[in-house]
């Protein structure tokens, strides 16, 4: 992601706009805390796979069944509860079709 982007991305919007992109019958699993929780641990995730490191804007291919792994196992460890995996996929795929209209 390019620091354009980094200065761009708004997390209550990012919230509003995965809350707006998620299917009727998930939105009620997921509140503004929950999204903003996956919301870190996809940034971690990118983190941690050196995704974040800056550099030349290439194209990043993201592994979602590892992110979505990644996510309900951090969900888990933290206490924070169980995410369903297809559930999360649409939460992640809403948070990918924000950052593609900032």
């Amino acid at each position: 992601m390019s620091e354009d982007k980094d200065f761009l991305y708004d997390d209550s919007e990012a919230v509003k706009f995965i809350k707006n992109f998620l299917p009727e019958e998930i939105k009620s699993k997921f509140n503004d805390d929950d999204i903003n929780y996956i919301i870190d641990l996809i940034y971690d995730f990118y983190d941690s796979k050196g995704f974040m490191d800056g550099g030349d804007d290439k194209y990043i291919e993201v592994n979602e069944d590892e992110l979505i792994s990644y996510v309900v196992k951090n969900a888990l460890s933290d206490g924070v509860g169980k995410y369903e995996a297809d559930d999360l996929s649409f939460v992640i795929q809403g948070e990918l079709e924000y950052c593609d209209s900032i």
